[in-house]
């Protein structure tokens, strides 16, 4: 491979998918260009529609290909700019360690920017940044450094996007929204995690440190609105009018049922209590 020299920017940017629009056709493929026509890319004629007409437009991933030539793709990359996401390395060279994007040209993780030596095999996080002297991309696995708490983009009670991050003392560390670090406590998971999992949450509260404490189920509300009490109702019907479910049910048995903490579990039943929609039994909750 050859070294890190500086290189000149390109206006149309790379790591990301666009929209452009078809200029001409070549031997060699189609060149497409963006709204401003200042610059234009090669997708190489392996990468073409059978069907196009010059002026189309087409959604595709621009990146440096083997030869350092910025070319436009319609594979799908598994990691686009400035995001995260579960990598597998392919192999190790005396510059570093390549891992499977889903492009040709395999991603390079410089020695630098390895936490810890990567090995060949392993999923690791990583990062996808811009080099701005060289105009190349490149993922770290120091991710920390990317995730920014100090300006939060969520609010309390928002449906977020996860990426599970790493297994901590107090529960699992994700990362939010592609932008913040947030904490997923023990006592409050009902389900298996394994790192690199990308699930839905939702953010429970913000600390004054601004920390995000993540829940992986909707936060109740104190009405019938709330969508537990209604999945607790379906399930009371389904089961004709009994369900064998008690306050007594352990955690794993209510989320085997319901898909929720027995934390909202009994905020729930506690609502439909009080609005007289089902009575507490010994062997179950009865719909009144």
């Amino acid at each position: 491979m050859s070294s890190f020299a500086e290189k000149k920017s390109t206006l149309i940017p790379i790591g990301q998918h666009q929209d452009l629009t078809i200029l001409r056709h070549t031997t060699v493929g189609l060149f497409l260009g963006d709204e401003e026509g200042d610059e234009d890319v090669l997708l190489p004629n392996k990468y073409c529609p059978e069907n196009f007409e010059i002026g189309d437009k087409l959604n595709v991933f621009v990146y440096r290909d083997h030869e350092e030539r910025i070319i436009a793709t319609n594979l799908q990359p598994k990691i686009l700019l400035h995001q995260f996401a579960l990598l597998r390395v392919t192999s190790v060279s005396n510059i570093g360690a390549f891992m499977d994007w889903g492009l040709e040209k395999e991603l390079l993780v410089p020695f630098r920017e390895q936490r810890q030596k990567m090995e060949e095999g392993r999923w690791y996080i990583v990062y996808l940044d811009l080099d701005k002297k060289t105009d190349r991309l490149y993922a770290t696995n120091k991710i920390e450094k990317r995730l920014k708490n100090d300006l939060l983009t969520v609010v309390a009670g928002e449906a977020v996007d996860l990426i599970v991050m790493k297994k901590t003392d107090l529960g699992f560390s994700v990362i939010v929204n592609q932008q913040h670090e947030g904490l997923i406590f023990d006592s409050e998971i009902f389900t298996k995690l394994n790192i690199g999992d990308k699930i839905k949450g939702y953010v429970k509260q913000i600390r004054d440190d601004n920390k995000i404490d993540i829940l992986l189920q909707p936060i109740g509300f104190e009405n019938f609105n709330d969508p537990n009490c209604e999945l607790i109702i379906k399930k009371i019907k389904a089961q004709k009018g009994l369900l064998p479910i008690t306050d007594k049910s352990t955690p794993e048995e209510i989320y085997k049922q319901f898909g929720i903490s027995k934390k909202a579990y009994k905020k729930a039943i506690g609502t439909l209590y009080k609005q007289r929609k089902i009575i507490l039994q010994p062997d179950g909750i009865k719909l009144v």
